[in-house]
């Protein structure tokens, strides 16, 4: 599918425009910081973008806004009572100092439990809390590709979890591989779920059109309530966008 990239400025709101092989016109505003982004049919012209962009500047503001106000955790210090989040759950972090490698565990439904050894820095408690949900999304995510493969009717290479700063996860088609953001650990289990459909339906269709969109509806209907859950939940120190 051809595609053209570049971005217009209206109303002093910058605006990404994607042009594709697409029939209709796609308007979109995404956290964390209310990115403006339009997907376009080739033949429109950036005039007819720019219209279609000010009949929507209300609510474009409007969703700006909200993003703008969404909770977002400061820089974490790795010390007692702070607040961390498991699976959309919040929990406050006890650190204990003791001999031994790296443990983390819950305890109970609002402790989790950091145990390392004495003098450890900020920056190494942190890997290792962030090894511990790597570690749980690794364990979480396979059942939910053994659900959802046959049923999107694809299969996947292989998977993989890393840290990303632009989206929740992303898909290369053509060798059928998938990423998830690390921070999804942090997120509600509906909102993994939703991720990984996400990401299978695009070894179908690569692009946000509407061919996706009714893939989403299909396979998963009411994803739009689990996606503005995934968007609604603290977001960490650093962006993260889908």
């Amino acid at each position: 599918m051809t595609t053209e990239d570049h971005r217009i400025t209206v109303a002093g709101i910058k605006v990404e425009v994607v042009r594709k092989d697409i029939k209709n016109l796609h308007l979109g505003v995404y956290p964390p910081n209310g990115r403006v982004r339009v997907a376009a049919p080739l033949v429109v012209s950036d005039e007819a973008l720019r219209l279609a962009v000010v009949e929507k500047l209300g609510w474009i503001k409007r969703q700006k806004s909200k993003f703008a106000e969404q909770p977002r955790q400061s820089q974490r210090e790795m010390v007692n009572g702070e607040s961390h989040y498991f699976l959309g759950n919040r929990y406050r972090l006890c650190v204990h100092e003791q001999d031994g490698p790296s443990r983390v565990a819950l305890r109970g439904i609002s402790s989790l439990d950091l145990s390392v050894q004495r003098g450890t820095s900020a920056e190494q408690r942190e890997a290792a809390l962030l090894r511990w949900y790597r570690k749980q999304l690794k364990m979480l995510v396979p059942p939910l590709l053994e659900k959802w493969q046959p049923l999107v009717g694809v299969q996947v290479a292989t998977w993989g979890i890393k840290k990303m700063k632009t989206k929740w996860g992303s898909c290369n088609a053509a060798s059928r591989r998938l990423w998830f953001n690390l921070e999804l650990a942090k997120k509600p289990h509906q909102c993994l779920e939703y991720v990984v459909v996400h990401e299978l339906a695009h070894i179908l269709e690569q692009h946000h059109n509407d061919r996706f969109i009714e893939l989403l509806n299909q396979l998963l209907p009411g994803w739009q309530h689990r996606r503005a859950e995934l968007n609604q939940t603290p977001l960490s120190h650093e962006n993260w966008t889908y």
